[in-house]
């Protein structure tokens, strides 16, 4: 099994949708090729902010099996496979394995309140089900379960499979103590934009950031900055990107909110899926104000 380099920042891909609800390949597509010129590390389909929760097996597999076309090899792609059953997670996850993804991203299991031992067991079967490395995903704002950092650790040392964490704790504590306790066997990446910047002072390897869909040569300057020890610059743009996060991310519902701001940019990001709806014209005008002071200070 090769072991992919998750270094840098990821876009959490947006899965366009036409006005019927039905899935814009061609959009799809332009929003590929439009990320991989701005310059991202990597790209990571099917997760949150691609709408997973809303697409069927069949639907996930054409999402991954058109990015994957489109990347031809050019950057890693960490696909989301993750559902609330441990078989339908090894069944996405095998699917995503037959399309070469270079790593399998794998939502802890929700809506039922599991324990630390049901947890770990979950990734233990999945695991072995699959060939394929792993990147855990710890999002509590969506599965109302946060994982333990000592529970991370225990993962990644009794499965080699494991080799990342992206973490969208928010809380810096925990992605800190997650790196300490494991930093020799996992990739911590960061799932929320406030932390970027405090994630990779403290041994995070990148982050995988919602507004990178809209903002992707933002978030890798922010990156580059940090590599090249410009700390002064990165901390600037950490403010415009954690800026950016609170319209798009904290104030609206993210998915209408970043297909709206990649409208804005001439971008064929679609419609969110029902129930989600497009934001209001006068939700929109707030989005447009803040992109133009970004754009202004960049």
């Amino acid at each position: 099994m090769d072991r992919p380099v998750l270094d840098g920042m990821f876009v959490p891909c947006i899965t366009p949708f036409t006005r019927a609800g039905e899935l814009d390949i061609r959009g799809l597509g332009a929003c590929v090729r439009f990320w991989l010129d701005e310059g991202v590390s990597g790209l990571a389909p099917c997760g949150s902010n691609g709408e997973a929760a809303y697409l069927s097996r069949q639907e996930r597999a054409k999402v991954i099996e058109s990015v994957m076309d489109e990347v031809d090899g050019r950057v890693p792609v960490v696909a989301g496979t993750g559902s609330m059953s441990t078989r339908e997670t090894i069944a996405f996850t095998k699917d995503a394995s037959d399309l070469n993804v270079d790593a399998a991203l794998v939502v802890t299991p929700f809506y039922y309140k599991l324990s630390n031992e049901e947890i770990r067991e979950h990734y233990r079967l999945v695991s072995e089900a699959v060939d394929i490395p792993i990147v855990v995903y710890n999002v509590p704002k969506f599965t109302g379960f946060s994982l333990e950092p000592v529970l991370v650790n225990r993962l990644a040392t009794e499965n080699e499979k494991i080799i990342g964490i992206k973490d969208s704790s928010g809380n810096v504590g925990t992605i800190t103590e997650i790196i300490r306790l494991a930093r020799d066997k996992l990739t911590v990446l960061a799932g929320t934009a406030d932390v970027a910047l405090p994630a990779l002072l403290s041994g995070g390897r990148g982050a995988v950031l919602a507004v990178a869909n809209v903002f992707p040569d933002l978030c890798s300057r922010l990156y580059e900055a940090f590599k090249e020890a410009r700390y002064e610059e990165a901390s600037r743009l950490q403010s415009l990107v954690s800026y950016a996060n609170e319209v798009l991310v904290k104030r609206f519902n993210q998915i209408s909110a970043i297909k709206e701001a990649m409208k804005l940019k001439g971008l064929s990001s679609g419609y969110p899926r029902r129930p989600a709806l497009p934001l209001s014209s006068k939700d929109r005008e707030i989005i447009k104000k803040m992109m133009s002071e970004i754009d202004q200070l960049t």
